[in-house]
C-alpha cells in the first residue's frame, strides 16, 4: 500500500471509529446493567427468569422513552444493532457440534426436524392470518420453532427486519417463554409423563437452553439430559433454516421482482451464516480447542446483548403497542401447536 493510499485510508477509518464510539459505549453501559440484573437473578433465584438479552431491550426502551439519542450517538447504535449482531451470530457456530445429531438417534432426529419444520409453517401461517407483516411473521415463526431470542436475532439481519419488528417478537416471545418454563412441569402429574417423555417435550417447546434446564431440573436428571439433547438438535437447525431464508430474502427485500432468484449461493447467503457453518465444522472436527469455547460463547453472548440494547434504544413504543395484541396471539397459538405436536410425539409416535 502506497503512502498516499495509507494517508487516505487511515483518517477515514479513524473517523468511522470515532463516530461510532459514543453510541457503542452507550450500548455497552446498558449491556453491563442488563447482565448485572441477570446475575442478580441467578444469585437469588438460582436461574434467570428474564435473560439479559430481554433486559437490555427493556432498558434501552426505557432510556429511549425519556431521551432521544442525537446524531452523536446514532452511528454507534446502528453499528451495534447490525454489524456486531452479525459477528455474534457467526460466533454461535463454535457452540454447535454435529456429534449432537449422531447422539440423538435417527428416529428422534427425524421427529424433531419434522416438528420444527411444521411449526415454522404453522406459526408463519398463524402470524400472517392475524395480519402481521411478512418480516415480523418470519421472526415470530423462527423464534417459536427453533430457539427463541437467538433465532430471532440470527434471522433479523438476513431479512432486513426493523428494530420495531425485532423488539416486538423478542419481547412477547420472552414473556411466554417464562410462562411455559413455569407451567410445563405441571403436565408431568396431569398426563403421567415419564422423565424421558417430559424431557423430549421440554426440549421441543422451551425456547432457550438455560430455560430447558430450569424446566427439567425439578423433574429429574434423565429429563434434564434428554431435554438438553433435543433442544440442541433444535438449535442445530438454526444455521440451515437461516441459510434457506437468506436464499429467499433477496426477493423479499427487492419487493418480489425476482432478481434475488438469480443470485448465487455465496452472494445470497450473508457472510456470517457461512462463518457460522465454518465454525461449527471446525468445532465438530476438534479444530477449536476446548479452552477457547467458553470465551467464544461469552463474546457471542455479550455482543448479542449489546445489539439488543441498541435495538431497544431505537424502538418506537407506539409501533409495539399497535402490534402487541396480534404478536401475543400469534406466539400463544404457535406455542399451543408446538406443545400439542410434542405431546403427540411422546404419547403416540414415540411412546
Amino acid at each position: 500500500m502506497s503512502d498516499q493510499l495509507r494517508a487516505a485510508v487511515s483518517p477515514t477509518l479513524s473517523n468511522k471509529i470515532a463516530a461510532r464510539l459514543p453510541g457503542i459505549a452507550l450500548c455497552a453501559a446498558v449491556t453491563a446493567l442488563a447482565m448485572a440484573v441477570q446475575a442478580a437473578q441467578e444469585r437469588t433465584l438460582g436461574h434467570p427468569y428474564l435473560e439479559a438479552i430481554v433486559i437490555a431491550i427493556l432498558l434501552g426502551m426505557a432510556v429511549r422513552s425519556v431521551w432521544t439519542p442525537g446524531p452523536r450517538w446514532r452511528a454507534g447504535i446502528a453499528y451495534s444493532a447490525k454489524q456486531l449482531l452479525e459477528v455474534a451470530v457467526a460466533l454461535l457456530g463454535a457452540s454447535v457440534t454435529f456429534a449432537v445429531i449422531a447422539a440423538s438417534g435417527m428416529g428422534l432426529l427425524a421427529a424433531v426436524v419434522t416438528i420444527v419444520v411444521l411449526s415454522l409453517l404453522v406459526s408463519y401461517g398463524i402470524s400472517r392470518a392475524l395480519g402481521l407483516p411478512t418480516r415480523l411473521a418470519i421472526l415470530v415463526a423462527c423464534g417459536n420453532s427453533i430457539c427463541g431470542n437467538s433465532a430471532i436475532a440470527a434471522v433479523a439481519p438476513v431479512i432486513d427486519a426493523s428494530s420495531d419488528d425485532i423488539v416486538s417478537s423478542i419481547s412477547f416471545t420472552a414473556i411466554l417463554g417464562v410462562i411455559i418454563v413455569l407451567g410445563l412441569p405441571i403436565l408431568v402429574p396431569l398426563l403421567a409423563l415419564s422423565e424421558t417423555q417430559y424431557g423430549i417435550l421440554a426440549g421441543l417447546t422451551v425456547y432457550a437452553v438455560p430455560q430447558v434446564l430450569a424446566a427439567t431440573m425439578p423433574v429429574g436428571l434423565v429429563a434434564m439430559q434428554i431435554g438438553t439433547l433435543v433442544k440442541l438438535v433444535r438449535v442445530m437447525m438454526l444455521g440451515p433454516v437461516v441459510a434457506c431464508i437468506a436464499l429467499g430474502a433477496r426477493r423479499l427485500q427487492r419487493g418480489g421482482d425476482g432478481q434475488g432468484a438469480r443470485l448465487g449461493f455465496f452472494k445470497a447467503v450473508p457472510w456470517f451464516i457461512i462463518a457460522f457453518f465454518v465454525l461449527a465444522a471446525c468445532r465438530s472436527l476438534a479444530l477449536i480447542p476446548d479452552a477457547a469455547i467458553r470465551p467464544i460463547q461469552t463474546t457471542a453472548s455479550i455482543l448479542t446483548v449489546l445489539s439488543m440494547a441498541a435495538l431497544g434504544l431505537g424502538v418506537d413504543l407506539r409501533v409495539i403497542g399497535e402490534v402487541g395484541a396480534r404478536v401475543t396471539a400469534a406466539v400463544t397459538l404457535s406455542l399451543v401447536f408446538l406443545v400439542g405436536a410434542g405431546l403427540l410425539l411422546v404419547r403416540v409416535i414415540l411412546p
